[in-house]
């Protein structure tokens, strides 16, 4: 049967009520990344539709060009995400694919990366350089705190025991901006546009959560992840490092799983991590299983990577980044972060 693609210039509502009834479909398929996209960090979105002979849907994928003088040309799915690659038929994932590499390939680009989280087949190559971590929930808190082992139970109770309180809700988007852009420059890291966060909250009503731990009046620990049929994913989480010692990371990630069964969620996905690292080593004490990130990438050249803190010049410009004043991170930060994806 005959695969016809083209770029989708419907409404929202019919692109979602696709995404909604197929397999393989995430949150980071849903239309309004499209508009976060272009509206809010300035990218050419050209979402991918692909039909059968009948003009029936059958193959979906939302691509993003992000283009920078600074860090290069790529076209990704979904950038600054973590899935978000072709969903439906194999047939039309592979038409897609095939328009996809054309793209690529007629603009110059130096990178293709479609974060997939099935494997790909066709003209690209697998990157192994991410993975994430998934934790089954039960049906009832109770049971998850007994399957802790003693030592995680015990990080658990003393940012408890400090009489730190968690709050979730859209209300909470400030406060996890507050910690967050404090915990990117810590890193030396740029931080993503407050707008970016604001505009999530206003999109995604249902599927966005923000939480944040407060010491007092203080937020010093926050996440933001996405509910998506029952799969919860932590996009964002940061805690700020002069309360390491009291961890108040362990109750944010604890409250998180809490909530999520209460919301009737039964995975959690702790979201992208390099394997044998630190971050990767706090995901795996929480009693999860590793899991692959099989994106699959197309380059004309040796790129094989969208621009990484692991790079030598990322570390570099990092060890400056950190000694600047946080008004100045927050300000310039967010232009260069929206081109890094």
């Amino acid at each position: 049967m005959t695969t016809t693609v083209q770029e989708f210039t419907g409404d929202a509502a019919t692109w979602n009520a696709y995404v909604r009834g197929v397999p393989g479909a995430t949150f980071c398929h849903l239309a309004g990344w499209h508009e976060i996209m272009t509206d809010v960090l300035g990218h050419e979105c050209f979402p991918l539709v692909a039909c059968d002979g009948q003009g029936a849907w059958n193959g979906v994928l939302p691509l993003v060009r992000v283009r920078s003088p600074l860090f290069g040309h790529f076209i990704v799915s979904m950038p600054f995400l973590n899935a978000g690659g072709p969903i439906g038929d194999a047939d039309a994932a592979g038409e897609m694919l095939t328009w996809s590499v054309a793209e690529a390939r007629r603009s110059g680009a130096d990178l293709l990366e479609l974060r997939s989280r099935a494997p790909v087949e066709g003209d690209v190559r697998r990157s192994n350089r991410k993975i994430t971590v998934h934790r089954a929930l039960p049906d009832h808190p109770d049971a998850l705190w007994a399957a802790f082992p003693a030592k995680l139970r015990s990080q658990i109770r003393r940012p408890q025991k400090e009489g730190f309180e968690v709050k979730f809700g859209a209300g909470q988007r400030e406060a996890f901006y507050d910690v967050f852009a404090r915990d990117m420059r810590s890193l030396g890291t740029p931080v993503l546009p407050r707008a970016l966060f604001e505009r999530v909250a206003a999109v995604f009503p249902d599927e966005a959560e923000f939480g944040v731990v407060y010491r007092g009046e203080q937020p010093i620990a926050a996440g933001c992840g996405f509910v998506w049929r029952n799969e919860f994913e932590m996009v964002w989480a940061s805690s700020l490092r002069v309360y390491r010692r009291q961890a108040p990371n362990m109750l944010l990630y604890w409250s998180f799983m809490q909530r999520m069964i209460e919301r009737g969620v039964r995975l959690f996905d702790f979201g992208r991590c390099t394997a044998g690292g630190n971050t990767h080593a706090f995901k795996r004490q929480w009693g999860g299983v590793d899991v692959a990130l099989p994106w699959a990438q197309w380059s004309r050249g040796d790129v094989t990577a969208t621009p990484s803190p692991a790079s030598p010049l990322f570390r570099a410009a990092a060890a400056c980044w950190r000694h600047l004043p946080l008004s100045v991170t927050k300000s310039i930060g967010p232009m260069i972060a929206a081109r890094i994806p």
